[in-house]
């Protein structure tokens, strides 16, 4: 059996993967959820990428987690990637869901369009503490595109406001990923349109990776919501020996 840690994206928190971990866990495996520094509804919404990296680094050390499938979610792409390079001993293999996939000194920013860079520094100024919040229409219709208006309204009222110089902080690598001695995998749910796809996931993003396994599965961005059994067995299938 095996430990898999499933990091969140922004405005999540790892309770929001509680119904992604049943299924796996049903199967024997041990699961963890953790919530990434900066997104526990109480934490300072100026933490930086670093720190949101420096937590999930300390929550595999602090549990002695070893042997470990390690998957990152969206902006949990950023935060894996940077813990892999920190502690590669820890992990058996990464796993990016409709993951960023930074090279060493890019920040989340650089890898999105320019019209989602224009909004979301509109939105961080226009705040008190340098934090954003995805406006729903955008939720609605480019994340959660695959559920009813009401299973998005209840999904959006448990999301948290976002440090945003974790988009904008850049990573700091010793090795990119396809130089990562890490076996790795990429889920790509094949109706995301949280990027646009001519600037989408796979293979723009996923091909970063150099070698890698690659899981194709019907859904968008936010099938930990509406279908969280099919994500399950897509884990489990990426995860794989």
């Amino acid at each position: 059996m095996a430990t898999y840690v499933l990091v969140h994206g922004a405005w999540h928190t790892g309770e929001l993967f509680e119904d992604v971990a049943a299924p796996i866990r049903a199967e024997g495996h041990t699961v963890h959820c953790p919530t990434l520094a900066g997104n526990r509804p109480s934490d300072p919404r100026s933490t930086g990428l670093e720190a949101a990296i420096a937590s999930l680094v300390s929550y595999l050390e602090d549990n002695d987690l070893t042997d470990i499938i390690l998957l990152g979610h969206s902006y949990g792409g950023m935060v894996i990637t940077g813990a892999a390079d920190r502690v590669a001993g820890r992990i058996r293999r990464l796993v990016y869901w409709n993951a960023f996939v930074p090279n060493d000194g890019e920040c989340l920013n650089d890898m999105v369009p320019p019209h989602y860079v224009g909004l979301f520094d509109a939105i961080s100024s226009g705040s008190r503490d340098n934090s954003v919040m995805l406006p729903f229409p955008v939720w609605r219709e480019a994340f959660m595109n695959d559920a009813s208006v009401e299973a998005a309204e209840a999904a959006f009222s448990k999301l948290n406001p976002h440090p945003y110089a974790t988009f904008t902080d850049p990573i700091r690598l010793t090795k990119s990923p396809a130089e990562m001695e890490i076996a790795k995998s990429y889920i790509n749910c094949t109706e995301d349109t949280a990027l646009p796809q001519s600037l989408g996931w796979h293979p723009r993003l996923s091909e970063k990776l150099g070698l890698f396994r690659l899981v194709q599965i019907p859904g968008s961005h936010e099938l930990c919501f509406t279908d969280p059994k099919a994500l399950a067995a897509a884990i489990m299938n990426a995860g794989r020996d």
